[in-house]
């Protein structure tokens, strides 16, 4: 053991604190063993009712005419997310991307586009026209409105003001914070906020950023009453297995609109060479549960450790979660640079990189990322980023084992007081 310590630079100091750390939270995994066996039990029915065998691994070219796979592939994930049916594709190439691809499929000239959770991720600034952008949904006259949170839960009078003074086409709700210092928004909110909504109108159509949500509580927002749910493969539901793609999710007729948007016109869903990568999209769903189990128990164990070491940390180790990501608050600009140099260090991929602050397409600020993964720029695998500006705040997420995750945290720790 000593070897291997000495190896990464882990002190025993670091390496006590950890283990101390871990023997604390043992009720908190016991929780999440709970939900990953439950969510374990969904997809293994999910794979048996639809019945996949092993020719549905088989791939299409072309056009993509007649790929059963690919039909098995979206019934499997339409069962487990709790909708009528999904749209699974590798030509989803993001979050974002399919988030885009969904607003453009709903939302026509002179509609409304309403989010209740405040300012959306900052790669969809751009998409929605918040930053000018001439391919934007403003520039096509589909306008936008936003109501900010509360004291991190929903503002229902302004909403309901809102819905009753004029005519909106479509809700958003992103569940995940991004880059804010809000909580996240668990799925009793979301319930509770669906319902509110459709005693107001019950043709508006809510839509959910799902990302980085899957599987960490029992229940999807479809499940709960939500119109469409959309995510990406390269986060919880790939089980750090998908090499790319999302997923969007919900309502018959609405999933349809967006295959349209997506492919085109009449051929909807009907069309897309699979090219080999069914097999990647069922094992990695397959994974999914353990591997978000492990992601959680390694943001738990985060959480614990760094608040230990006096750094203020959202969610605490023992508050309930709803996503994968975890907030280190540091308050030091080079103190977030060097735990992000650790998380590098201890990446299977470019271990030897040195993350350093950037300019990124889409973010206003310089971005910071710790990202060693076998898929390039995989959120489920161990991970970490966030924007250079005050208060210098950290956003961790994955690790597709604990004892990697475990081992992430030693390092990063161990790299914290480093120069740079």
């Amino acid at each position: 053991m000593n070897k291997y310590l000495e190896y990464y630079g882990i002190d025993e100091n670091t390496y006590n604190l950890v283990l101390e750390s871990e023997k604390e939270l043992k009720n908190e995994y016991e929780k999440i063993d709970a939900n990953c066996l439950l969510n374990s039990m969904k997809v293994l029915q999910a794979f048996n009712e639809v019945g996949i065998s092993e020719s549905d691994f088989n791939g299409t070219t072309g056009y993509g005419y007649n790929d059963l796979g690919r039909e098995n592939i979206e019934k499997v994930f339409a069962k487990v997310l709790g909708g009528e049916s999904s749209l699974v594709r590798s030509n989803l190439i993001s979050g974002t991307h399919a988030l885009t691809t969904t607003f453009f499929a709903l939302l026509r000239p002179n509609d409304t586009m309403l989010s209740i959770t405040g300012l959306p991720y900052d790669t969809l600034h751009e998409v929605i026209g918040i930053k000018e952008n001439n391919s934007s949904l403003m520039s096509f006259g589909i306008k936008y409105e936003q109501i900010d949170l509360i004291d991190d839960d929903f503002d229902y009078d302004k909403i309901e003001k809102t819905l009753r003074s004029k005519k909106i086409k479509l809700i958003e709700i992103q569940r995940s914070k991004g880059y804010s210092t809000r909580k996240s928004i668990d799925i009793d909110k979301v319930a509770k906020v669906i319902k509110f909504i459709k005693d107001i109108d019950k043709d508006v159509i809510i839509m959910i950023d799902n990302c980085y949500c899957e599987f960490v509580e029992e229940l999807s927002p479809l499940e709960v009453g939500a119109h469409i749910i959309v995510g990406s493969l390269i986060k919880n539901l790939g089980g750090g297995i998908a090499r790319t793609g999302g997923y969007i999710a919900g309502k018959k007729e609405l999933v349809y609109l967006c295959s349209e948007r997506l492919n085109m016109p009449g051929e909807a869903g009907e069309v897309g060479a699979t090219l080999g990568i069914n097999r990647e999209f069922l094992l990695g769903l397959y994974h999914a549960p353990y591997v978000v189990a492990s992601s959680l128990k390694t943001a738990i164990l985060t959480s614990k450790v760094l608040e230990k070491l006096g750094y203020n940390v959202e969610p605490k180790y023992n508050e309930h979660r709803c996503d994968i990501v975890q907030n280190i608050i540091f308050g030091d600009k080079d103190a977030l640079i060097n735990y992000c140099k650790g998380i590098q260090k201890a990446s299977a991929i470019d271990a030897n990189a040195v993350p350093e602050p950037t300019d990124m397409p889409g973010y206003s600020d310089q971005i910071i990322m710790a990202s060693g993964s076998f898929t390039q720029g995989s959120s489920i695998e161990i991970s970490c980023d966030g924007p250079i500006r005050e208060p210098y705040i950290l956003y961790q997420q994955g690790s597709l084992t604990y004892d990697y995750g475990k081992l992430a945290v030693m390092i990063a720790v161990a790299n914290l007081n480093k120069t740079n």
